[in-house]
């Protein structure tokens, strides 16, 4: 999908899947390509891809028609703005918490390439913009995505305060991260951690806007989610899937050998 097709899968609350892209090998986007996968999430928050390597990424799955969603290593609307004029479709904020973080890059994904004071004073509805500049500002970033990270229980319990910002496209859950603030770490079957998954899905299907996870750990669990509501399915990541496959076959041959 590209990202306007993508934005409006979104909005319509349509099932979307992606995966975690960590080859920057050039050869490797064709082969993405084939997975039929819908868009690509690349994650620069945990993983160090350098600025021109991230553009190169992001251009060429445009592309190939895979929109590509970046995740920035901070709530920081510059860094949000030089990732999108690299080329990103879209931006994941990285653990939201409140209201401020979330508008202090909405900002730039959405209204770029205003910034400072008016743009401050436009989102905290303090001041209006000129027809013109608004025109231009919504038409040139019509076809942005603005995701935000729900990892942790303070950011659960500003959940309806969050999603009452307009500006959201989807909200993406962080597992790990969640798991750690409910004081549970990678216990993943634990019912606190399913309850606390169920609860934002809960939360974002009542206020109609798009809810994901990024997920490694169970199939089952990703298909129960989602036949309760969650709607943006990442699943795994390139290198994980690799070893895992690679380890599965590897070792049926060296059973075959009895090796």
């Amino acid at each position: 999908m590209d990202s306007k097709i993508l934005l409006s899968a979104l909005k319509e609350r349509k099932q979307v899947y992606g995966t975690l892209i960590v080859s920057t090998s050039p050869r490797w986007t064709e082969e993405v390509k084939k997975t039929e996968i819908d868009f690509v999430f690349i994650d620069t928050e945990h993983m160090p891809i350098e600025r021109d390597k991230l553009s190169w990424m992001c251009q060429t799955y445009k592309a190939l028609n895979l929109a590509p969603i970046v995740r920035i290593p901070s709530p920081d609307p510059y860094t949000a703005s030089m990732v999108l004029d690299g080329g990103a479709d879209g931006i994941i904020i990285p653990y939201v918490e409140t209201v401020e973080q979330v508008k202090s890059v909405c900002g730039a994904v959405k209204y770029g390439p205003l910034k400072g004071k008016r743009l401050k004073n436009f989102l905290d509805g303090k001041e209006d913009l000129e027809p013109n500049l608004k025109h231009y500002l919504l038409k040139r970033n019509a076809d942005k995505i603005l995701i935000i990270n729900i990892e942790s229980k303070p950011a659960i319990d500003s959940l309806d305060e969050i999603l009452g910002i307009e500006e959201i496209d989807a909200i993406l859950i962080g597992p790990h991260d969640l798991s750690c603030s409910l004081g549970i770490p990678e216990d993943y079957g634990n019912p606190l951690f399913d309850n606390a998954i169920r609860t934002i899905i809960r939360k974002a299907k009542e206020r109609g806007i798009s809810v994901g996870i990024h997920y490694f750990w169970g199939l089952d669990q990703e298909i129960s989610w989602a036949k309760e509501g969650l709607n943006m399915i990442i699943h795994s990541s390139d290198m994980v899937l690799f070893r895992d496959a690679l380890k599965r076959e590897l070792d049926t041959i060296k059973s075959a050998l009895k090796d």
